[in-house]
């Protein structure tokens, strides 16, 4: 009988009880403990899709809280696309279900089944297998927090790819382009480093998102292999839905107004009672958004949220910073009634310094992975001790330190080296495990051409020859610059 034909069988929850509370009550009671704990943060542009964890709640929900506060909840979308990769089964293709619709203890969340069937009518990857759905939970999971985050009704189309293969990945992220647009919404349903220690997980699992938001399926499935033969102790996978988040890097690659953000992360080692960290799982949430992303020195309404006194906050944590690695101190911690939405806020940075007006030290991160204050202190730290091209900063010297304080936007991939404006774009180039970059600055004091200051950087800084930038991956940021007196 054909599908159109069956009875509808509604998709029942599998780990209700489980990953999460199956008490209706009980799980309301989690997402309002799990949202009222994220920080809202204003947001620019259209957050067309979430990477989001699947782990049990008391692991990966607040996680999975950061990624959904990043979803207008007052927005009426068309569809819902929820894309998991499968734990239990192995095909070269996908299934949605076209069956009926899905339940949660919270109610029923309607399939669009038509779309379901249409998109497995006309692509031959696709199929409607209802046992590749029944028991497998990277879907079901994130759906008590759409119920409990939208306001508006919604329906969804649920996609749980089985393919081990780039190419498959490919033609499913082909049959989606359409819908990728701001009617409607996706969520791929990813956790990330499986069974390493602490450390490893914290290290491993920022390498993967690294690779992640540079948008680049390529550099994705390199980085993926090199981590899973390190050698990790119980490293089994670094991304257990790699094929669902590979899918939605060829869905985006080519856009150029697409921007990806690191919204949060931790692993199963930082959940209460944990006090065995030797074998963890991590979780990531990232945003993807369409538009233009708040600038480090805006908030939503173009308000300048890095304040005076904020640049001189951060210009002192840097030395305070510096001296405690010298001797041994604690280093300055502010008090939680004195971090304002500036110092709070993630951002990718660079400390630069300067001794007699000639650099000494310059580190930074473009992955915005922690709030500002703490991350201007981390890069300090690096740039002060860990720059291999200087030696480490003596006591002595630390009367005769300035710092330059850079504080980027997300990287933006661009397809010609026209849109690179002079002073405004800081360059950063990549390609195969080869990366370097100049901050926007750099253009400025060394005044050389656009031409010259792609070459000073693939040469200088990336180590591909003075050419090596005709076939690097390019991409431009833009950097808030703080900048204490030389």
């Amino acid at each position: 009988m054909d599908a159109s034909h069956e009875a509808l069988v509604n998709r029942e929850p599998a780990v209700a009880g489980q990953f999460y509370p199956g008490n209706p009550a009980a799980l309301k009671g989690e997402l309002q403990r799990l949202f009222s704990d994220v920080e809202a943060k204003p947001l620019k542009g259209n957050t067309l899709a979430v990477i989001s964890p699947h782990a049990g709640y008391v692991y990966s929900g607040a996680v999975a809280a950061a990624a959904f506060m990043e979803i207008d909840a007052e927005k009426q979308y068309e569809n819902v696309f929820i894309i998991g990769s499968s734990h239990r089964y192995a095909f070269d293709g996908a299934s949605v279900y076209t069956r009926g619709d899905y339940k949660t203890p919270l109610g029923i969340v309607p399939v669009n089944i038509k779309l379901s069937r249409e998109l497995m009518s006309v692509n031959s990857f696709y199929t409607d297998r209802s046992d590749v759905h029944n028991n497998e939970h990277s879907l079901e999971v994130q759906l008590p927090f759409l119920q409990y985050r939208l306001k508006k009704p919604f329906q969804i189309v649920p996609v749980v790819i089985s393919t081990q293969e780039a190419q498959t990945c490919q033609k499913i992220a082909g049959s989606l382009l359409s819908y990728f647009t701001p009617a409607n919404l996706f969520i791929f349903s990813t956790d990330f480093s499986h069974y390493p220690g602490y450390e490893d997980a914290c290290r491993v699992d920022r390498l993967t998102a690294d690779a992640i938001l540079t948008g680049e399926p390529d550099t994705l499935v390199k980085v993926l292999d090199k981590n899973e033969h390190a050698g990790i102790p119980g490293l089994s996978t670094c991304l257990c839905g790699w094929t669902s988040v590979l899918t939605l890097l060829y869905m985006t690659w080519k856009m150029k107004d697409i921007t990806y953000h690191l919204v949060d992360y931790k692993n199963s080692g930082d959940a209460a009672g944990m006090a065995n960290k030797s074998r963890v799982v991590g979780y990531h949430a990232i945003s993807i958004r369409q538009g233009n992303a708040l600038t480090p020195a805006e908030d939503e309404n173009n308000r300048e949220i890095l304040t005076t006194r904020d640049k001189n906050v951060l210009i002192t944590l840097v030395h305070d910073a510096i001296q405690a690695k010298l001797t041994g101190a604690q280093k300055t911690r502010i008090e939680q009634d004195e971090l304002t939405p500036g110092l709070l806020q993630n951002a990718g940075v660079f400390v630069s310094l300067y001794k007699q007006g000639k650099l000494r030290g310059c580190v930074g991160r473009f992955t915005p992975d922690k709030p500002l204050h703490e991350l201007v202190q981390e890069m300090a730290v690096a740039s002060a001790f860990h720059d291999h091209r200087f030696s480490p900063v003596k006591a002595d010297e630390m009367p005769e330190l300035k710092t330059e304080i850079s504080i980027l936007t997300p990287l933006k991939k661009i397809d010609s080296i026209d849109e690179i404006e002079l002073g405004r774009h800081g360059i950063y180039m990549k390609k195969g495990y080869a990366s370097g970059t100049y901050l926007p600055q750099v253009s400025v004091s060394t005044g050389w051409s656009k031409i010259e200051f792609l070459e000073h950087c693939a040469s200088d800084k990336a180590g591909l020859g003075r050419n090596g930038w005709k076939d690097a991956d390019l991409y431009t940021y833009e950097a808030i610059i703080i900048k204490e007196d030389h």
